[in-house]
């Protein structure tokens, strides 16, 4: 092996990495950056693939592991990724990892970055088939992403704890449930004398996201349960009491400090109808144990009716260009009409519309809203609650529904290798096809050069005809697409 590695590794030919190659050597293959341009990649078992940075698997590229991949950076794949080994993420901040479809088998967070910053954050859903390790730092999902461990998959190393646990939507599948399962989410539940068949436990936590991941009472002022919701399934019906045990980590206290009187509250009948299924009994050791007869949401909380019963029923579903809000009530008492609210990132929500509501009916009810043209919005994801008001002057919120919309397009640029020496090449994903202007301007913003291209529609690679007698330093890459324009800091060393 060479005695120095380059800072930057962009592979187009086939790449073998074999336990022999690196055997009698001081460390594994290692890169700064490295992007996978339509290559073959594989990493045999014994060896490893170290990237001290990000990893781009480009499409058309393939990236086979059944080793060890080790990378501080982000993980980005849009080709074929097949990871049968282990994939750490070793980062000092946090990482991002969109595995686009691609298979893993073993995943371990192993972050040393300092609270809050110590994150992999899985941009797309994933199935683990091996083992989910939880070595330092956490994982974290979106609202509507999930990491999912398959059947046989297991959770490693020293399993979840204060600051090292899974935040958002974790979900467990366990194959020929018969006994006692620890599901590695907080739940566990003791199935000898009822099978169950396959039971999945998704667990969401960690994103203190009313109505999402922790149940409210707004009737009640600011009561609220702990920011864990668990949902439980199962093929077969329990045929019997099963005891249920459920466990969380101060991470997810949500503002609670007195768990001595807690309950274990169900999600009965219609979403966020809630209600207790035991007597207050002591938690403060961050852990309950109740028996139930029938499988839904759970969660934990020392106030009484965490939610209320307001809906029969609530749905936000996507149109074509527009998202439909329907909902549904059994009865009505007083109800004056219902604001439809809207927000962009589950926090903050404004004022969409009102809807007149029947006032007092023991008649069902339905309503519809909708809201047009949501892609202007420029979010990937929508929440949508409904504000009940009553004549009164009192309110309640329904429980939270995420649409996902997808991501507008837009105009992006990557530039490699970066820093570069005699050659850079900069790849453009263009919305759509028509001319583009790039320019390069030095640290003091003059411009030292310029070109104009016509983009095709989607990626394409174009390298850059930069003078030869480029003088080293930082220099600022702008390209323009019509009304669309991204900037690059480029390094010529």
């Amino acid at each position: 092996m060479p005695a120095r590695q380059p800072a930057c590794r962009r592979w187009q030919a086939s790449l073998l990495l074999a336990a022999a190659a690196w055997a009698g050597a001081s460390r594994p293959l290692a890169a700064q950056t490295l992007t996978n341009h339509g290559a073959y990649v594989l990493v045999q078992n014994g060896a490893a693939l170290v990237v001290r940075g990000s990893l781009l698997n480009d499409a058309g590229s393939t990236l086979t592991s059944q080793g060890t991949t080790l990378l501080t950076g982000d993980l980005t794949n849009t080709g074929t990724l097949a990871s049968a080994g282990k994939l750490v993420f070793a980062g000092a901040a946090d990482q991002t990892f969109a595995p686009g479809g691609g298979s893993v088998a073993q995943l371990e967070a192993r972050n040393t970055g300092n609270p809050g910053n110590n994150r992999v954050l899985l941009a797309q859903d994933l199935t683990l088939t091996g083992q989910l390790l939880l070595t330092q730092g956490l994982v974290r999902t979106g609202a509507t992403t999930v990491l999912t461990l398959a059947a046989a998959a297991t959770s490693g190393g020293q399993g979840e704890t204060l600051g090292r646990y899974v935040q958002g939507n974790l979900r467990v599948v366990r194959d020929q449930v018969a006994g006692v399962v620890d599901f590695g989410n907080g739940l566990q539940l003791d199935a000898t004398g009822s099978p169950l068949g396959t039971v999945t436990a998704t667990r969401t936590a960690g994103l203190a996201a009313a109505n999402l991941s922790y149940a409210t009472n707004q009737a009640g002022g600011t009561a609220k349960g702990i920011d864990r919701i668990w949902t439980l399934t199962s093929t077969q019906a329990p045929t019997q009491a099963i005891p249920l045990t459920f466990s969380w980590t101060a991470d997810d206290d949500n503002g609670l400090t007195d768990f001595s009187a807690a309950q274990v509250w169900q999600e009965q009948g219609s979403p966020a109808a809630w209600a207790a299924v035991m007597a207050p009994a002591d938690g403060s050791a961050r852990s309950l144990t109740t028996s139930v007869t029938s499988f839904s949401r759970w969660t934990v909380s020392n106030q009484a009716n965490p939610l209320p019963v307001v809906l029969s029923r609530f749905v936000a579903e996507r149109q074509g260009a527009d998202v439909w809000l329907r909902w549904a009530t059994a009865t009505e008492r007083n109800n004056d009409r219902f604001e439809v609210e809207r927000s962009t990132d589950g926090q903050q929500f404004q004022q969409v519309a009102t809807v007149r509501s029947q006032g007092t009916s023991s008649q069902a009810t339905a309503y519809e809203h909708l809201d047009a043209q949501v892609a202007s919005h420029q979010a990937p994801t929508l929440y949508y609650r409904l504000r009940q008001v009553d004549r009164d002057g009192t309110f309640t919120y329904s429980p939270v529904r995420a649409v996902a919309v997808g991501e507008p397009a837009g105009l992006r640029v990557q530039a490699y290798p970066n820093p570069f020496g005699a050659t850079c090449t900069v790849a453009i994903e263009a919305p759509e096809a028509g001319p583009a202007a790039l320019a390069l301007c030095d640290a003091l913003g003059q411009l030292v050069w310029q070109q104009n291209l016509v983009l095709t529609q989607g990626t394409q690679a174009y390298p850059l005809a930069l003078p030869a007698q480029l003088p080293t330093g930082v220099y600022s890459l702008t390209v323009r697409q019509a009304a669309q324009q991204q900037r690059l800091t480029l390094t010529r060393f």
